[in-house]
């Protein structure tokens, strides 16, 4: 379903995080939502002496994602992590979706992502004494294929 007028825009709030089938629960921000093909250049002399440069699309780049989510006591993202520290490929490759919605909760564009593996996990936030901020727990997930699904 669009947008109810043609002069609406998706607001950045409504979004949801997808990997294998299970929604990450707490996702914050999610940011890399990019795809990019390589430019190739070449140049090249006119018969009329004339210098020209031309630009064509190569292959699709493979690219990244980054979650933030509020750190609770879930083991999944750093047991994901272990995975690719242990070199089980075949176990750490996973499927992705980022889903962002309308205001009325319908889903207005969809991003699916195959061969996902987290690269880095950070822990965020200050360890500060009285301190009111919620912690997060931060991963980049690589994908070496991306397709825009709606």
């Amino acid at each position: 379903m669009p947008l109810p007028d043609q002069y609406d825009l998706a607001a950045g709030y409504s979004f949801s995080v997808t990997i294998d089938g299970v929604q990450v629960p707490h996702v914050m921000e999610v940011s890399g939502i990019k795809a990019e093909v390589e430019k190739i250049e070449y140049k090249q002399q006119a018969s009329d002496g004339k210098f020209i440069v031309r630009q064509m699309m190569g292959r699709i780049k493979p690219g990244e994602i980054k979650v933030k989510r509020g750190l609770t006591d879930s083991t999944t993202v750093t047991d994901w992590f272990k995975m690719v520290f242990e070199g089980k490929l075949q176990d750490a490759r996973k499927t992705a979706e980022v889903a962002i919605y309308s205001s009325d909760g319908t889903v207005i564009k969809r991003v699916n992502y195959t061969n996902v593996w987290i690269k880095d996990v950070e822990l965020g936030g200050s360890l500060k004494a009285g301190s009111t901020e919620p912690l997060t727990e931060s991963f980049t997930m690589c994908w070496d294929e991306m397709e825009f699904a709606q």
